[in-house]
């Protein structure tokens, strides 16, 4: 791995439905605890299994003026904060100017979306709240963390669906590479588990009314929930000059596109492969450099079947294989950002952590995915990969500090 592909994590958070910060989330994963309940919201659906965040829309937040966040916006700038907290960033004490935020939504603010639609029906226009757009519009978490962070580099968001989240960790990378920042804050976030939401993704089939379970033969969908990740990333001669705590190096990146349906993933990944190499090669590693991979594995037949067959191809020295959606299920846009940010904790403590809800793993399924309880082992190197609907492929190599 040369040194000019590779850029510093030195900061990372997240509010998932396992807690509302990453040693908690972390803790809960690593255990192979699922969150998955009965939603009451969803109590009218043929589905009605979620993972929801506790208190989202009461997360203690230290800035001024967060009343009417969206809930993603809420959850992004909570997970932002923490991951700010571990770099040992202050933004009252960093030019604006060198810093950048890229955001990463599969749907955006639908909450205000869905509350605007309801008034509107029943008051009129003069009903609906000014403050709709502010939630709604899907710019708005890079804005709102611009805003409060007080950052004017480039900022914008990245709509790839469920691969959302690498893609913006992709895009800050390269933003970083270029010279035209030295500190990206990136942040994945969804809060789409509402019914209209939950009516379209079960309508497509896609949703399981029993549980999340990757690889399994018994899967049959995933469980629709809602999250934040974040990481900080710098170029590696900023972090070293301030002696900022480096937790992990992001060191190669790779992404392409199935042009194959707008929601089936082809379904034999060649695309999705090509990206995995891709990845591989920015990193100058070769397949069995790899010591573990954090899965896209979501629990759906097709995807997971087409996950599984690229990862036999690529690596055929069989590394472990996890899956973080088993324990928090699917969070969308946010999938990517949380995973990564799971991954860097896997390297740091050498461990590679259950698919929860894995008991009988399909043997079409051909890779050594974990189950029951954490893999202990030394990584140097792991991918983390992510998949959207629209064919949207990434994928994301981390190193160990």
């Amino acid at each position: 791995m040369t040194p000019d592909t590779a850029v510093t994590v030195t900061g990372l958070g997240m509010v998932t439905p396992a807690g509302r910060d990453a040693d908690t989330t972390w803790a809960a994963v690593l255990a192979g605890r699922a969150s998955a309940r009965r939603d009451p919201a969803l109590s009218e659906l043929p589905v009605t299994l979620s993972c929801r965040v506790d208190g989202a829309h009461e997360l203690p937040l230290r800035q001024r003026g967060v009343t009417h966040l969206d809930p993603a916006a809420r959850m992004g700038l909570a997970a932002v904060t923490e991951a700010l907290d571990r770099a040992k960033l202050d933004p009252a004490d960093w030019d604006g100017s060198r810093v950048a935020v890229v955001t990463g939504s599969g749907v955006g603010g639908v909450q205000p979306q869905e509350a605007a639609a309801a008034r509107f029906a029943d008051g009129g226009a003069t009903s609906v709240s000014p403050y709709f757009l502010t939630g709604y519009l899907p710019n708005m978490v890079s804005a709102t963390l611009a805003l409060h962070l007080g950052v004017t580099g480039p900022v914008f968001g990245v709509a790839t669906a469920c691969a959302a989240g690498a893609t913006a960790l992709g895009t800050a990378r390269q933003l970083l590479l270029t010279g035209q920042c030295d500190i990206a804050v990136v942040c994945g976030a969804d809060a789409a588990v509402t019914p209209l939401v939950t009516a379209g993704f079960s309508q497509l089939g896609a949703l399981s009314d029993r549980l999340s379970c990757p690889f399994d033969v018994a899967r049959d969908g995933f469980v629709i929930a809602e999250g934040a990740g974040a990481l900080v990333l710098e170029r590696p001669e900023h972090a070293a000059a301030r002696s900022a705590p480096v937790l992990a190096r992001f060191v190669g990146y790779g992404a392409t596109t199935d042009a194959h349906h707008l929601v089936a993933p082809h379904p034999e990944g060649h695309q999705a492969e090509r990206a995995v190499r891709a990845a591989l090669a920015e990193a100058g590693a070769a397949p069995d450099d790899v010591d573990h991979v954090n899965a896209h594995g979501t629990s759906t037949p097709r995807g997971d079947a087409m996950e599984a067959t690229l990862l036999a191809r690529v690596f055929p020295h069989r590394p472990p294989v996890t899956s973080a959606k088993g324990a928090l299920g699917h969070t969308l846009g946010a999938a990517g950002a949380i995973e990564a940010a799971l991954t860097v904790l896997a390297l740091r403590d050498d461990a590679v952590p259950p698919v929860a809800g894995l008991r009988d793993r399909d043997p079409a399924c051909d890779i050594d995915a974990v189950a029951g309880s954490a893999r202990r082992q030394p990584s140097a190197l792991a991918v983390s990969t992510s998949f959207g609907f629209g064919g949207h492929n990434a994928a994301v190599v981390l190193a160990h500090a």
